[in-house]
Parts: C-alpha cells; structure tokens; sequence
C-alpha cells in the first residue's frame, strides 16, 4: 500500500478565500496523449492529435476572459506541432502552461509498467525528481518558460512531491481531490487532506479539485461517504441509490460525465455552505471526437462545449462570480494568508 500522505501534510495552514468576496474560478485542463484508458499502460501511446482541438475551448474561455492552465505532459511538449498550437495561446496571454507527469511515458524508463508506478508518487524519490526534471527542462526549452504549476498524472501525489517540487522552482500544486480515496488502485487517499487551498510543506501552495457533497446528508459527507464508497457500500450500490434519492452526492466540478444542472446544482450548493474558490478541470483529449468516453462524436463535443459556455455565463452572471489563472490567484490566496 502507498505511504498515507496525511503525515506529510500534517502542517498544512489553510488558506480561507474570505466569505462576501466573490468566488473566484480557475481552469485547469489534463493536456496529454491519447490512449485506452481501459487497455495496459502503453509506453508507446503517445500521440498528441487532440492538441489541434483545444482552440475550440480557448475560444469560448477568451469570451469570458478565463485564462486556463494547461498542465502539459511529456508526449506534449516533446511534440512540435503541439507545443506550435499552444504555444500561440501562450504568447497571446491566453493561457498558461505547466506540468503534469505521466511516468510510463516521461523518461527515464526506469519503473516497471504496472499500474502501482503509474502514479508518480509512488515512484522512489529520485525517480520521480529525475521524471519531473527531465518533464520541467522539456517544457522550458519548448515553451520558452518554465512551469510551476504542477499536476500528478492520475492524481498520484506522494509524501516526498512536494519536496521535489519546491527543489524545481514549482510554485502551484493542483492534484488533490478532496474526500477521495484511490488506494484500492495503489494512489493516494486524500480524504484527510484539506478541501481548501491551503500552504503545503516547502512551501508549496496547493489549490484543491472542487469536490462537494449535496444532498440532504451533506453536512455529514466527510464522515459518511468514505463507509458508503467502501467495498460493502459498492457491493450495495449505495452510491447510486443515495444520489438518486437526494440524501448524499459527491461531486467534482467537471464537464466530463456531469450536466449543466450538476455543475450549477453543485456550485449552488459550495457557494450556501461558504465556498469562494472553485476550479473547473477537464481532459484535452475531450475535444478530440472519440478519444475518450465522454465525448464520442462531434455531435457530443458541440454538446461539450455548450456546456462550458453555459457554466461560464452562470458563474460569471447568477453568482457574480470572476476568474483568475491559477499563478496569480495562488500568489494573492498565499500573501494573504
């Protein structure tokens, strides 16, 4: 079993985005390969095709003055044409570019293949310090820039991440899901880390996934989700049943998977319970018809991107909301605090 994170993140000190302030949305977008995320990891698959798509997403976020954060990984931003299309929003102002670690595809090849060492954190600290070195290097000749946002592949933080962070020059950490627990896959478990942005060790500012409980037995969702998403609660599919009889629900502030009225039902929901930050995130390969399950034709990605444009004007309109990258509102929350 992976080493517990929450020993490593016992001195936290929470960041609070005051209560009256308006609530403040940042983007950030998974930017990868391509691949079968039933099928074997695959140091081969790593084709970059859906890069060209993400420009149908920039356009509707320009609309609303969103500057996005696209966290790259090595298949990316070793890929010429895709560095070209996103370094074009980069130049612009239009974006801005950080790192996100997929180890079977980021040398060196070291680890076996398997799906324990396809989370970083897993990996013995100077593999995952020399992946993410060779990762930032790759982004900085690329892109002009070095990044210091930086997101785990399948959300695989370990207790020595942000160490190796602070030793690279990474500034931001957007990996954490709330009340979320991956260890029956070999990840991390999150569930006793913060929900809030909050200052990590070496002074790392890490900005959390949006993840909330709705439902009549929210106020309780801390507690009581971890029991009903156990291997009894599955075996009872109490997940489901809770969610469709209104009593308790989780979930994460995505397009992919969710509605319009989810996204709205639960932003609704954080901002009655107090909550100013949110952060919306997605997959660059959901803008490439058929790359993944959640959009499978054009058809679908039209349905997609309507559903971003009418989220954005939602928080932009009925909650008075504003957008700040994910840099300058880590930057604000830390001096603050």
């Amino acid at each position: 079993m992976p080493e517990p994170l929450h020993s490593a993140f016992a001195s936290c000190t929470p960041l609070h985005v005051p209560v009256g302030t308006a609530p403040v949305l940042t983007v950030v977008i998974d930017t990868e390969e391509e691949f079968d995320w039933r099928a074997p990891f695959d140091r081969e698959a790593t084709g970059v095709e859906n890069i060209s798509c993400q420009v149908l997403a920039q356009r509707v976020m320009d609309r609303y003055g969103i500057v996005p954060t696209y966290v790259v990984d090595y298949p990316v931003a070793s890929t010429p044409a895709a560095v070209s299309a996103l370094r074009a929003i980069a130049d612009a102002g239009g974006c801005e570019i950080g790192a996100h670690l997929h180890p079977w595809v980021n040398p060196p090849f070291e680890e076996p293949l398997d799906p324990f060492h396809s989370y970083p954190g897993n990996l013995p600290t100077p593999l995952q310090r020399e992946k993410l070195s060779r990762l930032a290097n790759c982004i900085a000749d690329a892109f002009g820039r070095r990044p210091v946002v930086y997101k785990a592949g399948r959300y695989g933080l370990g207790p020595a991440t942000f160490g190796i962070l602070a030793e690279l020059g990474f500034a931001v950490d957007v990996s954490i899901v709330p009340h979320t627990d991956f260890s029956r896959s070999h990840g991390p478990d999150f569930t006793l880390l913060p929900s809030e942005p909050f200052l990590g060790p070496d002074g790392i500012v890490a900005l959390p996934l949006s993840v909330h409980f709705l439902g009549l037995l929210a106020g309780g969702g801390e507690a009581l989700y971890p029991l009903i998403a156990g291997k009894a609660g599955m075996r009872l599919r109490l997940p489901g049943l809770l969610s469709r009889t209104g009593l308790l629900e989780r979930l994460r502030l995505s397009p992919e998977g969710h509605s319009f009225d989810d996204l709205a039902r639960q932003t609704r929901s954080a901002l009655s319970r107090g909550e100013r930050y949110f952060m919306l995130t997605y997959h660059s390969s959901s803008l490439l018809p058929g790359a993944n399950s959640y959009v499978r034709d054009e058809a679908e990605r039209e349905v997609f991107l309507a559903k971003l444009d009418r989220f954005f004007d939602f928080f932009f309109g009925e909650c008075a909301g504003r957008t700040q990258p994910c840099t300058e509102f880590a930057t604000a929350v830390a001096a603050r605090g």
